[in-house]
């Protein structure tokens, strides 16, 4: 009898068409999946403990845990979160992602000229607005600098929103203010009079996202929220974006996100207490200490520390150590020292395979999450190149939820106030999208061998691979056209003077100079 048939005997020891059917069913679960990852039968998945659930039951019902531990984590609790988190917000934002308005000049009919002029004008007033704290609803920070809040703030918590509300201030052109609210704030009022509400968010009957609710104060605060407000995402007149919500989906149907390092909470909990136990150990190690025994009995910690010093004179079994401690030994009284071993030769090399790991699971190479570049320049290059591959996803992703709304519903203000000259915008939503069409510029990966990287910029701009614009953006996040200007107001400054320039590794007269002006102008 083989196996299938003592298992079939064993759940049904009656023979005939029982034990047939019995059969089947056993064969049928001991196919596909079932004898690999869905086994139910092998030891080594024996003790997996797992449980499935929709997204609102897996990650919802989780949040709150998951967004505490993400902050302590990041507050101290594990220095390595706090540097994985601030790698990923300085590289993806950096200083801040600066808007390149790229009208569609073709579409609106307007001449190259008329284009670049209306660019120059949409930049000079996005500056007047952005560039200040006029933008931000608290009055204190700058709009690129509510970009990196944002980023920090979605990525620790897994999610931030931001208000959009109009607010009229004295010697303030425009009235637009961006407000970022906390996670927690958006959380199930007291009544949900039978609507679709969960984590907060409310869906329509169709599955669509209609409003968010909003507690007049955080939860984990000191008093606890009594009031929420419902606010529509789009205004139900105007059609105006009121809420703004930030998170990376993992899930269809997932309506709250989950922190970024919430894979890796444990690890870096785990990897941090055994980081600070070896730091304690090493310090105590360090602590060389010198016994003497002698035949009158004395306190032992008085030598060492005064009463004055101690910081813990009421537990009667503390006993604090300095460093080059002398502690006497009463009559009869030993000392037993043992050896920590400290420095742990082995350290380094067991929490770098650790860290490995974790930044596998973050998208950050090991090398740039512990900013340790120790490898050729190859190795070091190809790890950058895969770290920025993550980087850019999450800066798109920002640029379309954050930064491209904000700009939209700014532009309809300049518009509607006459600072900005775009017939038909309010009459035709492909006018509307051929003026607010826009390019988002961050900071660039940076370079390990800047001669090779702008050797390579060259050929790929000489082989019609790339442009002027793009390369200046890339390698130094440069405005070409701004690069331009200037270039030819230096050399009109050096020929002027009488100077040479350098070019290529050869000198160049003021001729050429002058020719080379002429045809930048000329251009």
């Amino acid at each position: 009898m083989n196996i299938i048939d003592r298992a079939v005997a064993a759940v049904s020891p009656e023979r005939g068409l029982k034990r047939t059917v019995a059969r089947k069913k056993l064969q049928v679960m001991n196919s596909g999946y079932s004898n690999h990852g869905a086994s139910r039968t092998k030891k080594s998945l024996l003790g997996w403990l797992f449980r499935g659930g929709s997204p609102d039951e897996d990650i919802i019902d989780n949040l709150e845990t998951l967004r505490q531990r993400s902050r302590d984590l990041y507050m101290g609790g594990a220095t390595l979160a706090t540097g994985a988190l601030k790698t990923a917000r300085t590289n993806i934002i950096g200083t801040g992602l600066r808007l390149k308005p790229a009208v569609d000049a073709d579409f609106l009919g307007l001449s190259e000229d008329e284009a670049q002029e209306l660019k120059r004008t949409i930049d000079r007033e996005f500056s007047l607005w952005a560039g200040t704290t006029a933008c931000d609803a608290m009055r204190m920070d700058t709009f690129y600098q509510l970009q990196q809040l944002a980023c920090l703030s979605y990525m620790m918590s897994g999610d931030v929103f931001g208000l959009l509300p109009i607010i009229p201030r004295r010697h303030s052109l425009y009235d637009l203010r961006v407000r970022l609210v906390e996670a927690d704030r958006c959380s199930n009022p007291q009544k949900m009079e039978g609507r679709d509400i969960v984590g907060g968010v409310e869906c329509d009957s169709d599955g669509a996202v209609v409003a968010y609710h909003f507690a007049n104060k955080h939860p984990l605060g000191k008093n606890m929220p009594r009031e929420w407000t419902r606010v529509e995402v789009f205004g139900a007149e105007t059609g105006r974006r009121n809420v703004i919500h930030m998170m990376e989906k993992e899930r269809p149907e997932q309506r709250r996100g989950v922190p970024f390092i919430a894979p890796v909470i444990e690890s870096l909990k785990q990897l941090g207490r055994y980081t600070e136990a070896e730091l304690m150990a090493a310090v105590v190690s360090g602590m060389f200490t010198v016994f003497i025994q002698t035949e009158n009995a004395a306190d032992p910690l008085a030598p060492v520390i005064p009463a004055g010093e101690q910081v813990d004179r009421a537990d009667e079994n503390s006993y604090e150590l300095g460093n080059g401690a002398i502690i006497g030994l009463g009559p009869g009284e030993t000392a037993n020292t043992s050896n920590p071993g400290r420095p742990n030769t082995a350290f380094d090399g067991f929490v770098t395979s650790i860290l490995r790991q974790v930044g596998s699971a973050l998208e950050i190479p090991y090398e740039l999450l512990v900013k340790n570049f120790t490898s050729s320049y190859s190795a070091s290059r190809a790890a950058l190149l895969e770290a920025w591959k993550a980087f850019r996803m999450r800066r798109s992703w920002l640029s379309s939820d954050f930064c491209q709304p904000i700009y939209e519903e700014w532009f309809a203000e300049a518009v509607a106030k006459g600072r900005i000259p775009a017939p038909g915008f309010f009459d035709d939503d492909l006018i509307r999208q051929a003026y607010t069409k826009a390019e988002w510029h961050g900071p660039s990966p940076g370079q390990l061998d800047p001669l090779k990287e702008v050797q390579a910029a060259e050929k790929r701009i000489a082989n019609g691979l790339s442009t002027g614009e793009r390369e200046a953006a890339e390698i130094n996040g440069s405005d070409y056209e701004q690069n331009h200007r200037q270039l030819v107001r230096e050399k009109r400054m050096r020929a002027d003077d009488g100077l040479t320039a350098g070019g290529g590794g050869e000198q160049q007269n003021a001729k050429t100079d002058d020719a080379d002006l002429e045809r930048d102008e000329d251009q």
